[in-house]
């Protein structure tokens, strides 16, 4: 077996790439950099949902014939706590982690919640928490509060720091007519928790008439965006760009104005810790997020971004004035949050500290 100081892990994923989305890109990057740190394999699905009926039966089979192999088996997300509890019993001396996001603890359906929140996840001998506020719910929730570690989601900084874009890069991808615009931008997966038609409904038609509102991706609230967009008649000051390329959202965040993400409550919905603003955060740009569950991990006040309390129109208002003033320099506050993600939050000192936890077991 391996040593106290080199764990051997398995890590596995049921969302990794080629599928999109933020547990998928924390799952991919969180198995290549533990692994320069410690002795990881990763079996991951890469097909989705869609693939899970089928992924799931074929690796409980696998565990039995790996987990002897092992000192820590490792899950990507809460879903997979059932992997836990099906191998422990044939391993019992080995340790068992997940890791959790956020909605795989508020997951609504009954079933899940009997099941994962009163068996599955109650017998990882820790849980890795992406956020503080999923820390508070899974306590809520009955999870003992010591079976708990906090460590934040990590960013591959140089993928965003060695790019090189211009204004004009970010005019010819929206178009020539904004050139003497202000730029607010917010970019991902469109969920009604992000708060896109709250802020449309409520703080944009409070701002100059010469912002612009890009909104770069898609989700299942577009129809209430464009409900929100026809209801307050902006259809000059909102842009709609759809999914865009991994280039097009670059140019997006190192040449706009300001990065929002005004979240709102949403029962059942959480955000776990907000990658996008750190995404932002370490491109350059002004970051202002709602201070609101994991996005108050993700943002340092004054540090990598601001905090604005959630759903409060006229503070999101006064802060947004306040940050095109003049006299606020959002060049050089951008390069002060960069610098701070890259010391906070790049992703070889969270492998680092994924690895003391697993040490401390």
């Amino acid at each position: 077996m391996s040593t106290d100081t080199q764990p051997r892990v398995l890590f596995i994923s049921r969302a990794y790439p080629p599928v999109l989305g933020g547990i998928e890109n924390q799952n991919y990057e969180l198995s290549q950099w533990l692994a320069k740190v410690t002795e990881v394999t990763t079996i991951a699905n890469p097909y989705g949902k869609k693939a899970l009926p089928f992924f799931l039966p074929w690796i409980m089979l696998r565990l039995l014939f790996l987990m002897k192999n092992y000192d820590i088996l490792l899950v990507g997300d809460g879903v997979l706590a059932i992997l836990i509890w099906w191998i422990k019993p044939f391993f019992p001396h080995k340790k068992y982690v997940s890791v959790v996001h956020g909605l795989d603890l508020t997951y609504k359906l009954s079933l899940y919640q009997k099941l994962w929140l009163g068996h599955f996840l109650p017998m990882c001998d820790r849980l890795i928490a992406v956020g503080n506020h999923t820390i508070h719910e899974g306590v809520k929730r009955g999870i003992a509060q010591e079976k708990f570690s906090f460590v934040p989601n990590g960013i591959h900084a140089e993928k965003f720091t060695t790019k090189n874009y211009s204004r004009d890069d970010l005019i010819n991808l929206i178009g020539t007519k904004y050139k003497e615009h202000k730029i607010i931008i917010t970019t991902g997966r469109l969920a009604r928790r992000k708060g896109v038609a709250w802020f449309i409904l409520n703080v944009l038609p409070q701002l100059d008439d010469d912002i612009i509102y890009v909104i770069a991706g898609d989700g299942i609230d577009r129809e209430n965006i464009d409900n929100a967009v026809k209801e307050t008649a902006q259809q000059d000051k909102v842009l709609l760009l759809g999914r865009v390329s991994d280039q097009d959202r670059d140019i997006l965040m190192h040449t706009g104005d300001l990065f929002v993400q005004p979240n709102i409550k949403v029962d059942g919905d959480m955000e776990g810790f907000g990658i996008s603003v750190i995404e932002a955060g370490v491109s350059g740009i002004t970051v202002l997020a709602a201070e609101l569950e994991g996005l108050k991990d993700a943002i340092k006040d004054g540090q990598n971004g601001f905090l604005v309390t959630s759903e409060d129109a006229n503070a999101w208002v006064k802060k947004i004035e306040q940050l095109f003033n003049d006299d606020f320099d959002r060049t050089a506050f951008g390069k002060r949050a960069q610098q701070y993600v890259i010391d906070h939050y790049s992703w070889d000192k969270i492998a680092q500290q994924y690895l003391n936890v697993l040490q401390s077991l």
